[in-house]
């Protein structure tokens, strides 16, 4: 059975040269009756134009159809380059054509710019990521000389620079297809116990209690992007929970929970708070968040193949769930 949209869009496209044809025929027909012409040679020369008249249409049509075939097929790989059109069937068509093929080559031509700005921009940054690690090394060891709380304090700075630098090789990274994973089956109470050992000075310093209730769990993830994960949602409890107050780390079914009774999130906030570059009142009244932290978070946990949900009340804390259950990710 045809499909009624080739057919309807064809004879729009036809309706001129089949008016034209039908008003020659009528005027044949007229022509024909003013000569006073025997009926059945009339009838005879109508009925051979018009069968000719439809034969010429099925023929347009089903080359057509081809082409449109052709067409739809094309738009799987409209994304290269790599592809060619139909032969055209007039110059005009023909001209078409080539302003496409033209403009598909421009395209790429950019596309291939883009590439390259992209890789050159993201082989400054990863260059300029470890040698800024020289320098904080070097201050890390000049304050390990020193005692007091000026030195605490600059220590807890120094050491947030540093988890901005690793920021920003992870975005690096995420944007790079060559970014490398390395699943197997990791005790999960030694990740978070290492993740908790890097921010101790940070909880020390603000008067801030840490409850981790071992889980047992067994995960099948990346240690080290998994860590990462763990480490934003460290910093960010630490950074919105007041000094005095505490942080809790307990297993949820198959969901590591990350606890604080902090500021909270307003839940007109919520639903946004994985969008890139969304900081939010909190972000906005503290004027230190970027919005990148929970944006990697939920990118890398997807990529892992778990997820990271959000629940807050105001002025009451926040709770995070780093869900690990994705198949068999979970083993306990």
């Amino acid at each position: 059975m045809w499909n009624k949209t080739p057919l309807r869009s064809f004879l729009r496209r036809q309706k001129k040269s089949i008016a034209l044809q039908l008003g020659c025929l009528a005027l044949f027909a007229l022509v024909f009756f003013l000569y006073r012409m025997p009926m059945g040679a009339l009838l005879y020369a109508l009925s051979l134009c018009a069968v000719l008249l439809a034969l010429a249409l099925c023929i347009s049509f089903v080359r057509y159809l081809r082409k449109s075939h052709a067409l739809a097929a094309l738009r799987s790989c409209v994304e290269t380059s790599a592809f060619s059109l139909p032969e055209p069937d007039d110059a005009l068509e023909a001209d078409y054509q080539a302003l496409l093929q033209k403009i598909c080559a421009h395209r790429t031509l950019l596309a291939a710019e883009n590439e390259n700005r992209y890789h050159d921009l993201t082989d400054y940054f990863t260059l300029w990521v470890h040698q800024i690690k020289t320098p904080i090394a070097a201050m890390q060891l000049l304050l390990q000389a020193e005692h007091g709380q000026r030195s605490r304090e600059l220590s807890a700075e120094l050491f947030k620079i540093e988890q901005y630098v690793g920021m920003v090789l992870t975005y690096l990274h995420l944007g790079n297809d060559d970014t490398d994973y390395l699943f197997r089956r990791c005790p999960l109470d030694e990740i978070v116990r290492a993740c908790a050992r890097k921010y101790a000075k940070l909880f020390i310093l603000k008067k801030i209690s840490l409850s981790f209730q071992p889980t047992g769990m067994t995960v099948l993830t990346d240690e080290k992007w998994l860590s990462f994960v763990i480490e934003q949602l460290l910093s960010n409890a630490l950074k919105y929970t007041h000094p005095g107050g505490c942080i809790r780390i307990l297993k949820d079914g198959s969901c590591l929970v990350i606890a604080d009774n902090g500021i909270g999130i307003r839940s007109e906030d919520l639903p946004r708070v994985f969008e890139k570059g969304f900081t939010g009142c909190n972000g906005r009244n503290d004027k230190k968040s970027t919005g990148i932290g929970l944006y990697l978070c939920k990118k890398i946990t997807g990529r892992l193949g778990h997820d990271l949900t959000i629940s807050s009340v105001p002025g009451t804390g926040t709770r995070v769930y780093l869900h690990l259950s994705g198949g068999p990710a979970v083993v306990e």
